[in-house]
């Protein structure tokens, strides 16, 4: 037996799986998000510090001409847009030779450094490093140009610092954010998979009752989408299997009595005659005739049987032939009118038009025969029966019309079902087996057809066959 359901497997059932899915995409993209929008302000911010500062920095080189390299104003100056700027303000001329240092660590002392060396060059630069003391660090280094030339830099050291705190604080904000949105996320999707999964589970538990031999399953449809749409096929396949089951149960009864009528007919009239020491020859050929009767009905019952099943094989294929239908239906009324002289009835074959067409002669031959035959049994002596051939639309037609002792209307519905009597009692003292129409039904179906029935008590019954005329040859 297939385990469809197992407590062990409760954490990777299709619900957690859900969530997990919904929340791994809501981290993977606040993720994503956080590192490009953090990533956005950290440059944003770096650049707005260095705009600045090169805005400062160019003033600065302005004033300082200004002040024509006064060493004490020059100091005065430097301090005081250091304070201002927070940030370390150094002044040098041509060589390189710093000639005023906000902190006056470097004063007279000659840089080196690479942003001095552009600004030389009438550049204006800035660039941000890693210092190991002082951490995140922009140096700024602007030219000072009198006349067009370059007569000094002014260099300034600042702090990213502040920055950087500012950026973090605000990734801290968006990560709890983040985790709000992921609680949030995780409930509301938690409830979306309930809704998905409860379906599910309910299917799934109906399937577990089917597999353990109780078809007559169903649940409960809400909604238009999907699932609703599952549940309406499962709940017509489940009707479909118990009707199958159904039906499975009364042919396996239906064939099982079929078959134990004759036998048990056929071992009464054995053992009678083995009782019997005495009896004539008469008695003798009445009890084996009637045997021989017995026998004949246990074999067309197999035939019939071993028919069916020949039919329902899904391999099953069609010897097409092309076959003038007229011809057809001529030869087999003449096979059967004796039948119907027996009776006085008039057969009768009515041919507005010659068709000729592709089928299996001999099975259709075969289901022809079995309305034909039944027409004839079922119908009183003096009786008429027509067969009509024609067209209609885009169909060939067979019409059987008799005017017997017609089908009762509740009836008409089953009559095509295996075994099925309408009187069973009449049936069998006429011979029948109930499986002459569900023969001819699944023929006629086998080429694409159909078959009609339409009748009336004491009044008659008429039968249609419609065959597709799309293979029909003029």
């Amino acid at each position: 037996m297939v385990i469809i359901l197992n407590p062990n497997t409760k954490f990777i059932s299709i619900r957690w799986k859900l969530v997990s899915t919904y929340l791994l995409l809501i981290i993977v993209t606040l993720l994503l998000i956080n590192s490009f929008i953090t990533e956005a302000i950290r440059m944003n911010y770096v650049d707005e510090k260095k705009m600045n500062l090169l805005t400062q920095a160019n003033i600065i080189a302005d004033r300082v001409m200004a002040y024509k390299y006064e060493a004490d104003e020059l100091d005065h100056l430097i301090k005081k847009y250091s304070k201002e700027i927070k940030s370390r303000i150094l002044i040098a001329d041509k060589t390189g030779m710093v000639m005023s240092d906000s902190y006056e660590f470097l004063k007279n002392s000659r840089l080196k450094h690479i942003e001095l060396q552009e600004a030389l060059k009438g550049k204006s630069i800035a660039k941000e490093y890693l210092l190991k003391d002082y951490g995140k660090t922009m140096y700024v280094a602007v030219p000072i140009i009198v006349n067009n030339s370059v007569y000094g830099v002014v260099f300034i050291s600042s702090s990213l610092t502040d920055v950087y705190k500012n950026v973090q604080q605000i990734k801290k904000n968006y990560f709890l954010l983040s985790l709000l949105c992921i609680g949030i996320t995780g409930f509301i999707s938690f409830i979306f998979a309930h809704v998905i999964a409860t379906p599910i589970e309910k299917l799934t538990d109906r399937i577990t009752k089917m597999s353990k031999g109780s078809l007559e399953q169903k649940v409960e449809i809400a909604g238009n989408d999907e699932l609703a749409n599952l549940g309406k096929s499962f709940n017509v396949m489940s009707a479909k299997l118990a009707q199958v089951d159904k039906q499975r149960k009364e042919f396996v009864a239906n064939v099982s009595h079929e078959l134990r009528t004759p036998l048990s007919a056929i071992k009464l009239l054995s053992e009678s005659l083995l009782h019997q020491e005495k009896a004539n020859i008469d008695t003798y050929r009445d009890f084996l005739g009637d045997i021989d009767t017995e026998v004949d009905r246990l074999n067309k019952i197999i035939e019939n049987l071993l028919r069916l099943v020949e039919l329902d094989k899904e391999k099953f294929k069609l010897d097409y032939q092309i076959t003038y239908v007229n011809y057809l239906i001529k030869k087999l009324i003449t096979t059967l009118k004796p039948l119907a002289d027996k009776k006085d009835i008039d057969l009768q074959f009515i041919q507005s038009e010659k068709i000729q067409m592709k089928l299996d002669q001999i099975k259709m031959q075969q289901a022809l025969t079995n309305i034909i035959y039944n027409a004839i049994k079922y119908t009183p002596e003096y009786g008429k029966i027509q067969v009509s051939l024609y067209t209609e639309s885009n169909e060939i037609v067979i019409k059987i019309e008799d005017n017997g002792i017609g089908i009762p209307e509740e009836s008409l519905p089953y009559i095509f079902d295996r075994f099925y009597r309408v009187d069973k009692a009449r049936a069998r003292s006429t011979g029948g087996t109930g499986l002459g129409l569900a023969l001819s039904k699944q023929i006629v179906e086998l080429h694409q057809g159909k078959v009609e029935v339409a009748s009336q008590l004491n009044r008659g019954t008429v039968f249609f066959i419609r065959l597709p005329n799309n293979l029909e040859i003029r």
